[in-house]
């Protein structure tokens, strides 16, 4: 990408991942939620075409990118009206960190099988009293010969029942002055001592969330991810890549649904003309474009300085267009669905499931109150309020 120009192989990367998203399209996402079935055809094609790991490096069975290119992934997945909510967590979060910080057997071990999908990880911080504030992230391990012992719990953790295994944000002493920081460790879904409840939630989405329970997991020595003393690092190196895919997913949806307006406004006819040809129907979609472009300008700049090893200025950026992706999507599906009247909150077409799924954008995975946080401290240096 050269100033704001894609180049030829990102629009043919978007041009095939649309094709393969358009196959299956929203209908196939929506009955996957209702039947209780997961996306499993989805992933696995997008698999063999090598789009789950092009972020990944060649010599694991990537595609050698970066967070650009899963960006657009992501992006066009969702505009197609489907989804894959794993990307953000296992080639995103975990492939990402554990490429740059695990050692080379660990990188063997998972990127091979992270890249082509056939081996899932999930991703475990948030926390029932701290939420995704690792400072107060009460899951810790505590060192048992060469082994871990791992104890705590975790809320709202993505597809569990998907995974292999999940990368675990935890706590440790620091040898030195016995103050606890944070450490990441691979789980085996299966561990002795690992338990999982699944939360019923109100979403049309193949996607479960569950509460996770530590009680005494055993872990080896190497189920720790890279250096214990890398944890802050660590998760800068997952937390931004899962903001620039979240705002990806907000994009694609946005734009899914800014479609579905457009077209139902120049056909659908009232006193003897199209709707779009009223400005009080035209100028909130024209709205909605600018912000979701908007949004999408701030996504691709976190993206390629995360890409070129900036982790604080794409920490900014990356924040940011959560924020401004978010706002994006949650007004583009709201005005979508009164623009088609009643016809919005059909099944036919296909708006009424984006409402809930809008609202998690701008929740999940951090709050555009935490995001204000961060803008607020870090880049205007105002005062911490927590």
């Amino acid at each position: 990408m050269s100033a704001f120009t894609e180049t030829d192989e990102h629009r043919e990367l978007r041009a095939a991942v649309a094709a393969l998203a358009t196959k299956y399209g929203q209908d196939y996402f929506r009955a996957c939620a209702r039947e209780g079935r997961k996306t499993d055809e989805l992933w696995d094609e997008a698999g063999k075409l090598g789009f789950i790991g092009v972020n990944l490096p060649e010599e694991y069975g990537g595609g050698g990118a970066g967070m650009y290119e899963l960006s657009i992934v992501m992006e066009e997945i969702a505009a197609a009206g489907t989804g894959l909510l794993m990307l953000v967590v296992s080639p995103a979060i975990c492939g990402n960190i554990i490429v740059r910080f695990g050692t080379d057997e660990q990188k063997q071990r998972w990127v091979p099988g992270l890249a082509d999908g056939s081996y899932v990880m999930a991703f475990g911080i948030t926390e029932p009293d701290a939420g995704s504030n690792s400072h107060r992230i009460t899951t810790t391990a505590h060192r048992d010969g060469s082994d871990w012992i791992l104890n705590g719990q975790k809320v709202f953790i993505s597809g569990v029942d998907q995974a292999d295994s999940v990368l675990i944000v935890a706590r440790t002493a620091d040898a030195k002055t016995g103050k606890l920081k944070p450490a990441l460790f691979v789980v085996p879904t299966d561990a002795p001592g690992f338990t999982r409840t699944m939360i019923e939630m109100e979403l049309v989405n193949p996607e479960k969330q569950f509460q996770l329970f530590f009680d005494d997991v055993r872990l080896p020595a190497d189920a720790l991810i890279g250096d214990e003393d890398a944890g802050l690092a660590q998760l800068f190196a997952g937390l931004n890549p899962e903001r620039i895919m979240a705002s990806a997913t907000a994009v694609g949806l946005a734009r899914f649904a800014l479609g579905k307006a457009v077209d139902y406004v120049k056909e659908r006819t009232v006193w003897k003309a199209p709707l779009a040809t009223h400005q009080a129907i035209s100028h909130p979609l024209a709205q909605c474009k600018i912000e979701i472009e908007m949004a999408k300008l701030m996504m691709q700049k976190a993206a390629v300085l995360y890409d070129a090893g900036d982790d604080w200025g794409a920490a900014e950026a990356a924040n940011m267009s959560k924020y401004a992706a978010g706002e994006a999507c949650v007004k583009t599906v709201d005005q979508a669905v009164h623009s088609l009247g009643g016809n919005g909150l059909t099944v036919e077409y296909g708006l009424a499931s984006a409402i809930g799924l809008s609202r998690v954008t701008r929740i999940a995975p951090v709050s555009r109150e935490m995001i204000l946080n961060f803008v607020a401290q870090a880049s205007l240096g105002l005062p911490k309020s927590y």
